[in-house]
């Protein structure tokens, strides 16, 4: 008889750890890299490329000189440091008028002291936003949000601090007079009836409470003409009144296009399609300059106020786009849901349509709002100071004429910075209200 000599393994082996090539950060490099000849190449030329720009970059940038009183100041450093030709960032144009670039002219003299009042207002912009942002916060804090509205621009403008208080009082007024007759008639009706009360109010009744709350205890700050408001500042002012503003005049604007109601549906589509198809540098010039020909010679016409007005119907054409595409791309079983549970059309449209259509609509929406807030940059054509004018004015100066890439690339960090928040909570938000599987 044969005898048997195979071999039986009386115990397992243990775990061997994966090949190195397909894990970590080997794996990475060949799928996503190196993954066949075509990429490979692809690959080296980038690299070469980035390693040209920062090979020059780099040293220019960390080399550069932040104590100097002018350019031509910078240039003796860097020919008394390196005994050539060669010349890295002159960052001290930064330094000595970055105050200027981020308050304005009437705001950067930080020896007058009103410095705080734009920082004060940019903390109570992003405690007013909190909330909105994230809803899991405490409701109280929308009474911050609702205090901005009127502190805000007081701390801007200055003047008296009656003059928001008593426009609050009648907006207050007009939002109990809506609570009172939504009892007694039908919502839109009770509606219409308290915003022409507001509007009666502070036709013929706002003089006389400012008049009487100032008189009594008159508060002020030193007023800034809005010619004055210029930076920074001017570019957030605009950019979060139209970012702000122009989302509900948009949601309004892209039901009224998708109305049954002719008038309705005319008026929303031609609105829409004529601000679409003008530029906004054209809708601005226009707000600005041309309209003071059509207004009686009494009306002061306040450049701010209609660049703000101008650009949030602007944003507020393009995003009712957005919507509409993303009320156009849910299944028409969500209308017949909200039939078939027996609710109105205001209701369906809260509770069911536009949550949907608006998670949708987030990536274009955000795409918008960071494409309105670059555009603040176009006031400059109606001689209103935002970044790019003041660093052509510093750039004017003799101690800094001649100076490009510091001041620009400032500007251009500071846009980046506020654009890369806002894309960021965008995609934060994406994967908040995602509820569907990849």
């Amino acid at each position: 008889m044969a005898r048997d000599i195979s071999y039986v393994r009386t115990e397992m082996l243990g775990e061997k750890p994966p090949p190195a090539s397909s894990v970590g950060a080997v794996h990475w490099l060949k799928e996503n890299l190196f993954s066949s000849v075509g990429n490979t190449i692809l690959t080296i030329v980038a690299l070469y490329f980035v390693y040209v720009v920062l090979s020059g970059a780099i040293p220019w940038i960390f080399l550069g000189i932040w104590n100097a009183g002018s350019l031509s100041e910078c240039r003796e450093i860097f020919a008394e440091r390196y005994g050539d030709a060669t010349e890295y960032a002159c960052w001290a144009v930064i330094r000595d008028r970055w105050d200027q670039l981020i308050f304005g002219y009437s705001f950067g003299n930080l020896h007058e002291g009103l410095w705080w009042r734009p920082l004060l207002g940019l903390v109570l912009i992003i405690l007013a936003l909190l909330p909105m942002m994230y809803p899991n916060l405490p409701r109280k804090m929308y009474y911050i949000t609702l205090a901005t509205l009127f502190i805000y621009p007081w701390l801007i403008w200055g003047g008296s601090v009656w003059g928001p208080l008593t426009a609050a009082i009648i907006i207050g007024v007009g939002v109990l007079s809506y609570q009172q007759l939504s009892n007694h008639m039908l919502s839109w009706m009770a509606l219409v009836a308290s915003l022409v009360l507001v509007a009666l109010l502070l036709l013929y009744a706002f003089g006389g409470i400012f008049n009487v709350l100032n008189g009594v205890a008159p508060l002020e700050l030193q007023s800034v003409p809005s010619r004055e408001i210029s930076g920074f500042v001017l570019s957030i002012t605009i950019g979060i009144v139209a970012i702000v503003a122009s989302l509900p005049i948009a949601i309004v604007l892209a039901l009224g296009r998708q109305s049954d109601m002719f008038i309705v549906n005319k008026l929303s589509t031609g609105f829409i399609e004529i601000i679409r198809g003008v530029p906004l540098i054209t809708l601005i010039f226009v707000a600005t300059v041309l309209m003071k020909y059509f207004l009686p010679s009494s009306v002061d016409l306040d450049p701010v106020l209609a660049v703000m007005i101008l650009v949030t119907l602007f944003t507020a054409a393009y995003i009712a786009e957005v919507i509409r595409g993303g009320l156009a791309a849910l299944p028409k079983g969500q209308y017949e849901a909200a039939d078939a549970l027996g609710l109105t059309y205001w209701q369906a449209q809260r509770l069911i349509i536009l949550p949907q259509a608006l998670k949708i609509s987030i990536p274009g929406i955000v795409s918008n709002f960071i494409s309105v807030f670059k555009d603040t940059t176009l006031v400059s054509i109606v001689a209103l100071n935002d970044p790019l004018g003041i660093g052509d004015s510093i750039r004017a100066d003799s101690n800094w004429n001649g100076i490009v890439w510091e001041l620009y690339g400032f500007i251009a960090l500071v846009f980046w910075l506020f654009c890369f928040g806002m894309s960021r909570y965008s995609m934060y938000l994406e994967r908040r209200l995602q509820t569907g599987h990849r």
